[in-house]
Order: structure tokens, then sequence, then C-alpha cells
């Protein structure tokens, strides 16, 4: 039975994307509906943002709440097995992200995370988009 759930979890692990993942598909279609054209993933930018507007020198990373450790509800859950693995994965996690977050800062760049769970109002995210991006 173990080694089933194992399996199961294994294969959903797998499934777990990092890149065009529901979310960000959802920051995309609300950026380009208001205006915005940006680049996707630039390997050249610490962190390969997920969203890259050039001329703004502006940048943003689309999170997941549980994966980067957000405050949020979902974010806060802890795993019931495993429990020190996954608390040092999402530690990590927060760590690379403030450290490309500097580094971008560095090189000059604006950075701003859309979470998960503010894609919920998008009224107010637009908010957000509009004030950041100008």
């Amino acid at each position: 039975q173990a080694a089933m759930t194992d399996a199961v979890r294994s294969r959903i692990m797998r499934a777990v994307k990092s890149r065009d993942t529901g979310p960000e598909k959802a920051v995309r279609s609300l950026a380009h509906r208001m205006g915005y054209r940006f680049r996707l993933h630039r390997a050249d930018l610490p962190g390969k943002p997920d969203l890259t507007f050039p001329g703004r020198r502006a940048v943003v990373f689309v999170h997941g709440c549980f994966w980067h450790g957000h405050n949020c509800k979902r974010g806060a859950r802890t795993p019931k097995t495993n429990v020190e693995y996954w608390t040092t994965k999402i530690g990590r996690n927060v760590a690379r992200d403030r450290e490309h977050i500097l580094a971008l800062k560095r090189r000059g760049w604006r950075a701003f995370v859309v979470w998960e769970c503010q894609l919920r109002d998008e009224a107010e995210l637009r908010r957000k988009l509009r004030r950041f991006l100008g």
C-alpha cells in the first residue's frame, strides 16, 4: 500500500510544472489585456522571470503559494509526511527567490511577485500591476 502511495505521489510531483502554469497564464492574459507586451522566461536574467518588460526594466514572478512559502492559508500549510524535507525545500525556494530579486535590483531591474492567491481578486491584481508597471 505504501509503495502505491509513493508511486502516486511521485507521479503527481512529476506533473508539477515550473513554467506555463495556470496562474502564470492567467497573469500573462491579464497583462496582455491591459495592453502590456512582454517577454517570457528570459534566461539571461536571475531567476528566469515569468514575465519581463524590457522597456520598463521590470519583471514579474508568478509564485505558487505553497512552493514559495507565502504567508496565506495555502502557503502556510505543512505537509503531513516528510515534514523536514518539505520545510527545507520550501525554505531553499524562499532564499533563492530573495537572492534573485536582489540580483535583479543590483542590475537595475524592478521586480514584482504575484502570488497564486492574488488571482482571486482580478480587479485588485490589475490595480497592483498598473501601479507597478506604470
